[in-house]
């Protein structure tokens, strides 16, 4: 994901704010990876890249596109050993913006109401302005009306309920108004529990509509916007297959792939999805592979937890618009020693560990903070959230003064 659209996909899987043993260390002990750190002193993070660098990077992508390859070229590129296969059928996305219990509608012409567990379908009367599905504390569902600004009750249903249309339903919800695609379902959390989720049951083709606008700027190269929609494609099919929850399979936050329903359509991404409507990739066992993708690798991807999330040099990831390639943040000692008040005046720093791709050894997997009360080893992805840095590819440089 973009930096200007939230927060690098997957940035919060596997974050600990708390101590860690680091990954195998890369030139740990070298010299150019310790810091002595004067009172007062300024230190300068020189880095590459934003988020975690796993698979694509969008800027490579576009980059690599700017130089003529083709959506299956970028994917067969940043997914080596993937190869190309097809999927299809339908995806239950958790819709977090309604955090309420209750799942409240827009009344619509053609409105339908299906009882899950009796299989019940009925076509809601015109004249409410609205409806919702309500539960009670004995766990017992029933739908009402809001006609006149009194709400009135219409029926009880025996199990979790529905909202159906032709055409797409608009949900209310405690940040405004949304419009999704498909069906609109109050899920069961937890069996015996009146709490509920709102879950968007719908195509897969349809769902990627509200996410590959989310994730690229579809006014990129075509090549690299199809490339962004079959790396969506099998990333949704991947956790489809490896459900995030009983009651739905994917997540519409940076946790998961953004996806904003019909609000967030845009013609260009659907033409690219359309170009390549089914496209997906496939491990060698033939199942979906697991397509990580960020915003900027840095000119280096960084290894993944499956063999097609490979540690390798991105040639294409630092043309002249990709602000991301190289960054650099100043910070002042206090602000290390705020992050982590334990270690008292902050002494030292040294990288007790990189992954070995790229340069500087690498990414950060882990650093010691050494102070005058204590020392500390954390991890990369610690640093990196507690600093607000774009990844944990960079080197320090240290300085006296402020």
């Amino acid at each position: 994901m973009l930096p200007a659209l939230g927060l690098t996909l997957g940035l919060t899987l596997g974050l600990t704010l708390g101590l860690v043993v680091s990954a195998v260390p890369a030139d740990a002990t070298a010299r150019q990876d310790q810091w002595s750190v004067p009172v007062q002193a300024t230190i300068t993070l020189t880095g590459h890249g934003y988020g975690h660098g796993h698979g694509m990077s969008q800027y490579g992508a576009e980059g690599a596109a700017r130089q003529g390859l083709t959506a299956q070229q970028i994917v067969a590129f940043y997914y080596p050993g993937s190869t190309a296969g097809t999927t299809g059928g339908q995806v239950s996305v958790q819709i977090s913006a309604d955090t309420t219990d209750d799942l409240e509608v827009l009344a619509r012409r053609g409105l339908s109401l299906r009882d899950l567990s009796s299989r019940e379908k009925v076509l809601l009367r015109e004249g409410p302005s609205r409806w919702r599905l309500v539960t009670s504390n004995r766990n017992v569902t029933r739908l009402e009306a809001l006609s006149g600004g009194v709400w009135t009750k219409e029926r009880r249903l025996s199990g979790e309920g529905q909202f159906s249309a032709k055409g797409p339903i608009t949900l209310v919800t405690p940040s405004g108004n949304r419009a999704y695609r498909g069906r609109l379902r109050a899920a069961v959390v937890k069996p015996g529990s009146p709490a509920r989720d709102t879950v968007n049951v719908l195509s897969l083709e349809k769902y990627l509509r509200g996410v590959v606008p989310r994730e690229m700027p579809p006014s990129w190269s075509p090549e690299a916007v199809r490339a962004q929609a079959i790396a969506a494609r099998t990333y949704a099919a991947y956790e489809r297959a490896h459900p995030r929850a009983g009651h739905y399979q994917i997540c519409d936050t940076t946790s998961c792939q953004v996806y904003g329903g019909v609000g967030s359509e845009v013609t260009a991404a659907t033409e690219a999805l359309q170009a390549t409507r089914g496209q997906v990739l496939v491990d060698s066992t033939g199942e979906p592979a697991f397509t990580q993708f960020s915003s900027s690798s840095g000119g280096w991807s960084a290894a993944g937890s499956v063999p097609y999330l490979a540690s390798q040099a991105d040639p294409y990831d630092g043309w002249d618009g990709n602000p991301n390639h190289d960054w650099t943040r100043t910070l002042r000692d206090d602000a290390i020693e705020r992050g982590w008040p334990s270690i008292g005046d902050l002494q030292e720093i040294r990288v007790a560990g990189r992954d070995g791709g790229g340069d500087w050894g690498g990414r950060v997997t882990s650093l010691r903070l050494v102070g005058s009360q204590r020392s500390l080893t954390v991890s990369g992805d610690t640093v990196r959230a507690v600093l607000g840095l774009r990844s944990t590819y960079f080197t320090f440089a240290v300085a006296p003064g402020r």
